[in-house]
């Protein structure tokens, strides 16, 4: 079941001015509209049936039917409380407060991603990793973190993978990009210029692209061939960039342990291989009689 209300407040912003003062009506009132009819919902947002189906549309719904249905179901699901959702940091909070209520959005946001998350992309994604020469990793920013995490777990695998930190090198990594290649483009907006003209260079290429990115229409999610969704739960001192960071590091854990599950005889070999143990000299120093480190030995 579609997560009606989450792909709401995340497409929100993206809406038009009519359709967004539907949205937020839903959003605030979502079980008195659910006994509304599309008619009397649309008398009461100044709005028309029509405004509300093409509002159901850009979310990915049917109809208004439809989605009234995932709302409903979600609803008798999700059984969190207004209160605890709008917890916010305040002047007066201890650090113990602080610890529990960031702690608390960190869950939030995992738990709308994982809801956002469809089973059939994922395992198209993970049997275009599995067929791919090499995998191709694009973000900007805390995005670009989410994209050095997935380069070392699929370096571990003996996967090949590349991992530029500047946008000129990531621009020619695309332009050099085939076919036969696999393009991850992390991005929250979904805007991020330098990701949307990396795409452009790969679409040129016919390079198959993965975007991890929001649940909105969005230039990224537009020329990416498979979307997996991020959401990010916000509180005062919280960017979106540290909380989508959340949310792309799980997607990245999903991805990479799903495609090393899809062969999982090699997988367990390559990570024991690749196991780097430290001898015992580099966990402590070498102490000579004296109690002092000797420097000499080797």
């Amino acid at each position: 079941m579609k997560s009606a209300l989450l792909r709401l407040r995340e497409a929100r912003d993206s809406l038009s001015a009519t359709e967004r003062s539907v949205a937020d009506y839903l959003l605030s009132h979502p079980e008195e509209a659910m006994e509304l009819s599309i008619h009397e919902m649309a008398e009461r947002t100044f709005s028309s049936p029509s405004t509300m189906i093409r509002m159901c549309h850009r979310i990915g719904f049917e109809g208004y039917k439809e989605f009234r249905r995932a709302v409903t179901y979600e609803m008798a699901v999700r059984k969190q409380s207004e209160e605890e959702e709008r917890k916010e940091i305040a002047r007066s909070d201890s650090v113990e407060d602080i610890i529990e209520k960031v702690t608390y959005k960190n869950i939030i946001s995992l738990e709308d991603t994982k809801n956002l998350l469809d089973a059939d992309t994922l395992r198209q994604c993970v049997e275009l990793i599995r067929k791919c020469r090499t995998v191709l990793l694009f973000g900007m920013g805390a995005s670009l973190c989410a994209a050095r995490d997935a380069y070392l777990k699929f370096l571990r695998l003996n996967k090949p993978c590349i991992v530029n930190d500047d946008w000129h090198s990531q621009f020619l990594q695309a332009r050099n990009s085939s076919k036969d290649d696999l393009g991850i483009v992390i991005s929250y907006s979904g805007e991020t210029v330098e990701m949307v003209e990396c795409m452009k260079a790969m679409r040129d290429n016919h390079t198959p692209i993965i975007a991890i990115t929001r649940c909105v229409s969005s230039p990224v999610a537009e020329l990416a061939d498979y979307k997996l969704y991020t959401t990010a739960n916000e509180s005062t001192f919280r960017s979106g960039a540290m909380s989508s960071r959340i949310s792309q590091l799980n997607l990245i854990d999903i991805l990479y342990t799903a495609f090393a599950n899809s062969e999982y005889e090699y997988s367990l070999e390559q990570l024991s291989r690749t196991h780097i143990r430290k001898p015992s000299s580099m966990r402590k120093p070498l102490l000579d009689s004296q109690g002092d480190p000797d420097i000499n030995r080797n």
